[in-house]
């Protein structure tokens, strides 16, 4: 049965890679297994979701399935295409699978058991036969945590599943609940078919001074008083590493500071960054001696004065 990938992301035929990686990452979220546990319909509307960005974010696969529209899975499934028939496309999950030899609901009619044999049948005057179906096995899903620092740098985690260890790299700038898939690494096949894919959601811990808006970071600056009077430096320490913040003179209480290319690294590009703000927080001087209240007060007058 055609299926509108399109329309399963709710994109529009023209968007591009990146509406279409963020379309995917927010249906991923919503249908994830872990938080729709016992939900077929949602199990089934996640795998079709994957199907869909498996094929529209394949710049070739996209340009094939645009161009022959709704023949595109008989396309596929012929063998036009490297890899044949792709017979973990039609297997469900267990408890509820669809045999994957099943080819009148594929290609509908009385025809399907010839046109299975002339794609599959043994030719040139041997025996025609039948490959026996397998089952695909389960997704599964399963959660990290990093730091804001992992998330910057970029980190690598062991999750344990089916009892094996499987060491995952996460690359610099991944984003609060992104959705990573490792295939084949799910439940295996039943009967020796292929397994399932794990599905690895991705939590960033709340850090004590940042605030990430996505690839942009905020956080608060202390300034003393007589810098933010005056101008000058002041030292910060970021995520890059420790740099010097220059203060302009007569900067009020509360402003804003853009510091180009020290937010977060932009996920799977190279030497790309967000920016980070910094809201000056002039810091009132305590504990202040006779003579210092003398000058303020001297001050004060003076201003007073030029009014």
């Amino acid at each position: 049965m055609y299926k509108d990938y399109y329309k399963v992301l709710g994109v529009a035929p023209n968007a591009t890679t990146d509406e279409i990686k963020k379309a995917f990452r927010k249906l991923a979220v919503k249908y994830h297994p872990d938080k729709t546990r016992g939900d077929k319909a949602a199990e089934e509307k996640f795998k079709e979701i994957n199907e869909a960005n498996e094929v529209l974010s394949d710049p070739e696969k996209r340009k094939k399935y645009n161009r022959f529209g709704k023949d595109w899975q008989r396309y596929q499934e012929s063998g036009a295409q490297p890899g044949g028939f792709d017979w973990s496309k039609y297997a469900g999950s267990q408890g509820g699978a669809e045999r994957t030899g099943d080819f009148s609901s594929i290609f509908g009619g009385e025809d399907a058991g010839s046109l299975f044999e002339i794609l599959f049948g043994q030719q040139g005057g041997r025996k025609r036969g039948r490959r026996s179906a397998t089952l695909r096995g389960e997704d599964i899903g399963t959660e990290a945590t990093l730091s804001l620092e992992e998330a910057y740098h970029g980190s690598t985690r062991l999750i344990e599943v089916n009892g094996q260890t499987i060491k995952v790299t996460i690359h610099p700038g991944i984003e609060e609940q992104q959705v990573l898939r490792i295939p084949g690494k799910g439940t295996p096949g039943p009967g020796g078919g292929p397994a399932g894919d794990l599905y690895l959601t991705i939590r960033i811990a709340a850090h004590p001074d940042y605030h990430r808006k996505g690839n942009d970071l905020h956080r608060d600056l202390s300034v003393g008083l007589y810098t933010a009077v005056l101008g000058g430096k002041v030292e910060l320490e970021t995520l890059k590493g420790t740099i010097k913040v220059d203060i302009p003179g007569e900067t009020p209480n509360g402003r804003v500071l853009r510091l180009r290319g020290l937010g977060m690294p932009l996920y799977g590009k190279k030497q790309q960054f967000g920016d980070l703000f910094v809201k000056v927080v002039v810091k009132i001087p305590e504990g202040l001696s006779e003579k210092e209240v003398e000058l303020f007060r001297k001050l004060d007058a003076l201003r007073t004065q030029e009014q």
